[in-house]
Order: C-alpha cells, then structure tokens, then sequence
C-alpha cells in the first residue's frame, strides 16, 4: 500500500476497535466530573509508578522516548486544565485561564514541531527509538505547517462553558477548516516522526475526536482531542507491543513519495488557513490575539447558541 504495508482484515478490525473505544471514552470521562478525574488524576498515578517503569524502560521500546513522557503529561494537564474551567465556579470568567487552552494546545504543537525538525537530520533509513525512521526536507515542510498551526489559533477570549449537564469547554472560533489543517499536520508529523505508529496514533485517533466535534458536540474539539490523546498515550505506554510487535501492528511502508505526500498537503492547507485568516484580519481590522474572528459565521452561531444568555443575531 501507499502508506502502510499490506493491511489484513483483523488489521482493519482492530482500528475500527481503537477508534470506537476512544469515542466512548471520551464520552463517558466528558459526562462526569468525577469520571473525568477518575481517567486523568487516579489512573495516570498508578500508572506512573507501576506499569510505566517497566514498560518504556524495556529493550526494543518505543515509547520510552522523551516526546512520549513530554506527550502523555501535557496532554493530561490539558484535561485537567480544561476540568478546572468547566467545574471551578467562575474559572471561565477569568481571561488568564482562558487562555490555558490555547496555551497547551500551542506547546503540544511545539513538542512535535521540534521533533519533526530533528528527525529532519536523520537522512537515510535508520533505527531510532526502535523502529526504522527515515529523515528529509519533508520534515522541514511539515514542521512550517505546525508553526502555522500554531499562529492560525484564534479567538480563544471567546471559550465558554456549555449549559448543557455535561458543561462542554467550547470554542466557537475553532471551526472546521482549522481542525482538517491541524489534522492533516498531525498525520503528517506521526508519519514522518513515529512511523509505525501512525496507523493508529495517526488515523484513528485524529478521527476519534473529529468525529464527535462534527457530530456529537460542535465547538469541542480540543476537550474531545485532549481526552482522546490522554487515553491513547495511556494505553499505548501500558501495552507498546499493540503497535509495536503483537498481531495487530501495522508498519509504515517507507515510501519515500508517501513522506513527501503527506507533508506537502499539510503545508499547503495550513497555508491555505493561514492566508484565508490573513485576510479575513486585515480586510475586518481585527486583532488575532483580543478579537473572535469567525463571528458572522453560521457555524461560529450554532456553537455560541449553547452559551447562556446567547442573543442569536437578526437577519
């Protein structure tokens, strides 16, 4: 195959496994406070100082690398951070904790974005944190398209809690041309930098949490990215031979023109994204840091509609 090699049926079933599995987690950890911090303050503690010691430490590991230990907490602190704003009486009204989101949403960006520009160096085919990567200028393409990524989030003064019981963190300007760029950027960076990973890490996981930001809970996108993420960083240091040695592993082709592929796409929509906001600034007088730029939108609507004392705007 183009980016993976031969799939067989028990391959395909397994990650429509993990992509179901990650969807109703994230349900179930978003409906509760208290299974919320049953998921990412009460499970990663144990895992941390049992399972975790063993498994990343383990000869032939793959996730014993820096990114994975950097990945899994600040991805957990994002859930927790997000928490504190939807349960903590009057946290969303403060602007420094509004901003938290963007914030850790930014630096997880970073994280890859640095690890797509040192696997860059890497050249020809060779073994590194146990799998063969391959390093080029596709690297340096895709980690632009991470830095655009990362300068195209917006309104984030803009974040609310939702009234509804499950009390959603949402982000009317987060809309859908954004999350295709961001996931586009984040196929493209496991690819590239965690190969034999990426058919789950990279596909099932981006869909599990666009999925449920298209149709279940608009405008939650980064809660339902940052639960998802947590779990299956989790599950991937607890059982790294999933994706690594047991029967459901699925290697990444090394094909060359697949690298470049999918990271030219990621840098042509990311700049598509970012000329499109670009303009949008410029041409309304806006600012990217204090205003909501998507505000005529229908989409931005139907997310705010789910804001108390939400005034839907006369035609």
């Amino acid at each position: 195959m183009f980016f993976f090699e031969s799939l067989e049926t028990h391959h395909i079933l397994a990650w429509f496994a993990v992509l179901a599995g990650l969807i109703i987690l994230n349900e179930v950890s978003r409906r509760s406070m208290w299974a919320g911090i049953a998921s990412f303050v009460i499970l990663p503690i144990v895992l941390t100082f049992t399972v975790w010691q063993e498994t990343t430490t383990a000869e032939g590991s793959t996730v014993g690398t820096w990114f994975h230990w950097a990945k899994v907490y600040s991805c957990l602190a994002g859930c927790l951070g997000f928490m504190a704003l939807r349960y903590i009486k009057g946290a969303v009204n403060n602007k420094y904790m509004l901003f938290f989101p963007a914030f850790i949403l930014g630096f997880n960006i970073l994280e890859a974005v640095i690890r797509d520009f040192q696997v860059s160096s890497f050249g020809l085919p060779s073994l590194h944190d146990g799998m063969m990567i391959q390093g080029g200028l596709w690297n340096i393409f895709n980690g632009v398209a991470g830095i655009l990524n990362i300068v195209t989030i917006c309104g984030w003064v803009g974040i609310f809690v939702s009234t509804k019981k499950s009390k959603d963190m949402l982000w009317p300007d987060m809309l859908w041309f954004w999350i295709i760029a961001y996931d586009l950027w984040n196929f493209a960076y496991v690819y590239n930098c965690v190969p034999d990973h990426a058919f789950y890490a990279g596909a099932a996981l981006l869909i599990s949490c666009t999925i449920p930001a298209f149709f279940i809970q608009k405008g939650g996108w980064l809660q339902h990215r940052a639960h998802t993420l947590a779990f299956w960083m989790m599950f991937v240091m607890t059982f790294p031979s999933f994706v690594d040695s047991s029967q459901f592993a699925v290697k990444s082709s090394g094909n060359v023109e697949a690298l470049w592929f999918i990271s030219i796409l990621s840098f042509v929509v990311n700049v598509a994204v970012f000329v499109y906001q670009f303009r949008r600034i410029r041409s309304r007088k806006l600012s990217a840091l204090r205003d909501e730029l998507y505000t005529d939108l229908p989409a931005y609507h139907e997310v705010a509609a789910l804001k108390e004392g939400y005034v839907a705007p006369t035609k």
